[in-house]
């Protein structure tokens, strides 16, 4: 399963790490791949993935990469199971619900979300696990 995700600090970087042996755990394979070496295109054709980003500015997407792949991504959401990950330092989560309600606006079957505060940590982790797992099902 692919992994996309872009990272200010490197929280939500390990995130993407995180999910991926989370993945492998239950017995997937995970490419984990930083926004800025991967095409929207390759996402296409796949049926399930996951995309993590941290927040940024005003509790939004990284407005150089991340936001204009996720346009992207958005005209063939359609149909797909995406999770969604990352990290914030500020805010409520914001970013991630109105993240979440695009994807689903474009048709996407949102498995699930996870956000950190921060590092992630070991509750983080556990919803990690539970995002692979949704996934995965």
């Amino acid at each position: 399963m692919k992994i996309v995700y872009w990272s200010s600090t490197g929280n939500t970087e390990r995130m993407a790490q995180m999910l991926g042996e989370e993945l492998e755990k239950l017995g997937g394979s995970a490419e984990v791949e930083e926004v800025s070496s991967v095409s929207p295109s390759a996402l296409e054709k796949e049926t399930v993935f996951a995309l993590g980003c941290s927040a940024m500015g005003d509790e939004e997407l990284d407005e150089g990469e991340m936001e204009p792949f996720v346009q992207e991504v958005e005209k063939f959401a359609s149909g797909k199971k995406i999770g969604l990950f990352g990290s914030y330092d500020w805010g409520d989560g914001e970013w991630m619900r109105r993240w979440e309600a695009r994807m689903k606006e474009a048709g996407a079957d949102v498995a699930g979300t996870v956000i950190a505060n921060n590092e992630p940590d070991d509750e983080d982790q556990a919803n990690l696990a539970e995002l692979a797992k949704a996934l995965c099902g």
